[in-house]
Parts: structure tokens; C-alpha cells; sequence
């Protein structure tokens, strides 16, 4: 059997930041062959197929008629609007397909309404480090997704990093924390850097200190099991450099500032409902 035959077909209706980086992670793993992408901007599309190797679809009726697992990438708002539009390709088919909903806000049930039947769904809440996999995604799969259907999922995106199953009431909050950590994250870096510039570092030279510093950190978190408050600790030697830097962040009121920002954006995701 070829590598093509072994995999079904991934379509991708919506190719913006969070689509094109599942996409070029599924890539890793699945021939282009077996990849179709469609945009409402139809160039957007096609830049990335050549990109990729794969197949731009002129319209999103297609993809929803020829794959087997259709990735929903578009914003929550237009959700139920484009699947509206995709209905009737969904209905003809006499095969079986996946949905797979990668916005945020909208759980399986969400999704089978807006779709007009009860089609089987995985819920999937990725980030943007996917595209360099090294991403953490959160996926859901509805009860009739078979176990090898899941598992053929899972290979299809081992490209994209960690993949975690989490229960349906976990799943928004897990979305936030991994979805809109990496903004976090980056205001983070920036600010490092800045504070390097400030001290008279080049702009480059301090944001390469700043990324790698994060990323280095960020692996001895999961490498080595330790609650990050030790690895902290490890840090801060008594009357040195470092916990003076830990006390000004504390009385800028840092870590609050992190814990408030988390909290509006799950306040903001369930809203969207």
C-alpha cells in the first residue's frame, strides 16, 4: 500500500493563522495528494497549496463533498453561515466524513446544529506553535468517532506536537490556557527584550535571548516534572540577582496581571455561545 493510499483525505475550509499551521503540520505526515484546501479568498488558498504541495478547491462545497475529515476553520461568528452553505454538499454524501471544528466557543453539539444533522465531530483546540510542531492542541471526539478514526486523527497531526483528549466541561478553559497563552507568551518576550534594549543590548541579540530563554524554560518544565515554583526556586539564590527581579515583578503585581488576563479571555470564549 502507498503512503497516499493509506491516508483518507484532510480538507481545511479556512486557511487564515490557526488553518494554515494545521495544515502545514498535517503536512509533515500526510502526502499533499491527499490534502485540499479552500479560503473565502481564493489566492490565499492557492499561495498555500503551492506552498504545501496540495490541491486550492475554488469553493468550499467542494472540500465538503470530497474529504473525509473537513476541517472547520473559521471564526466562530461565521460558523453557522458557511456551514449553512455546505449543507447540501454534506447531505448528498453517502460516505463517511468528519467534521472537525477548530474555533473556539462552539462545542460538538454547536456544531451539529449549525450542520443540521447529527454528524460525527472532534472537537479540536490547537494553537499556533502547530506550525512548527510544537504545538498543544485539546481535541474531543463525539461517541460515535470509532477508536481507529481517533487514532488515525491522532497520527495525522503528530506533526503538530502534543495532542491532549480533554472532557467537554474542561474544554474551553484548556483552549484558552493553550490558544491565547502563546499571545501571552510573546507580550512576554517583547517585554524581556525591551527591558534588554533598555540595559543596551542589541534588538535582535535580546530577542533571541528572550525566545530561547522561554523555550528552554518552558522544556524543563516538561522534561523534568517539576512544579515550576521549584524550578523558580533553583533559580533565586538568597540576597542574589534573580529574586530581586522576582520581588519588582511581584510588586508590579505579575503574576495577578497573568491569572486576570487568562480569566477575561475565558469570560470572552463564553460569550461567544
Amino acid at each position: 500500500m502507498s503512503t497516499q493510499d493509506k491516508w483518507p483525505r484532510f480538507g481545511f475550509i479556512g486557511t487564515g493563522n490557526m488553518g494554515g499551521a494545521l495544515a502545514r503540520a498535517l503536512r509533515r505526515r500526510v502526502p499533499g495528494e491527499n490534502i485540499l484546501l479552500s479560503n473565502r479568498t481564493y489566492e490565499k488558498a492557492a499561495v498555500l497549496a503551492a506552498e504545501l504541495g496540495c490541491a486550492a478547491e475554488r469553493d468550499n462545497q467542494a472540500v465538503a463533498a470530497k474529504a473525509e475529515y473537513i476541517f472547520l476553520g473559521v471564526k466562530p461568528q461565521g460558523m453557522a453561515c458557511m456551514l449553512g452553505d455546505i449543507a447540501p454538499a454534506l447531505r448528498a454524501r453517502r460516505d463517511r466524513f468528519i467534521l472537525v471544528n477548530i474555533a473556539a466557543g462552539l462545542n460538538i453539539e454547536d456544531l451539529r446544529r449549525m450542520a443540521g444533522s447529527d454528524y460525527p465531530v472532534i472537537n479540536l483546540k490547537p494553537n499556533t506553535p502547530a506550525a512548527i510542531g510544537q504545538g498543544m492542541s485539546l481535541y474531543l471526539c463525539s461517541p460515535d468517532i470509532t477508536k481507529a478514526e481517533e487514532a488515525l486523527f491522532l497520527e495525522a497531526l503528530e506533526g503538530s506536537g502534543r495532542l491532549l483528549s480533554l472532557p467537554e466541561k474542561l474544554m474551553d478553559i484548556g483552549g484558552v490556557l493553550a490558544g491565547c497563552g502563546p499571545a501571552f507568551v510573546d507580550m512576554f518576550i517583547e517585554a524581556l527584550a525591551d527591558g534588554g534594549v533598555a540595559c543596551g543590548l542589541p534588538r535582535a541579540t535580546a530577542t533571541e535571548l528572550a525566545a530561547q530563554m522561554v523555550a528552554g524554560s518552558a522544556g524543563l518544565v516538561l522534561e523534568s516534572g517539576k512544579h515550576p515554583g521549584q524550578l523558580k526556586d533553583e533559580v533565586c539564590s538568597p540576597g542574589g540577582v534573580t529574586i530581586q527581579g522576582v520581588r519588582a515583578l511581584e510588586r508590579s503585581g505579575f503574576r495577578s496581571a497573568v491569572i486576570e488576563g487568562v480569566i477575561a479571555a475565558y469570560e470572552k470564549n463564553g460569550s461567544l455561545k
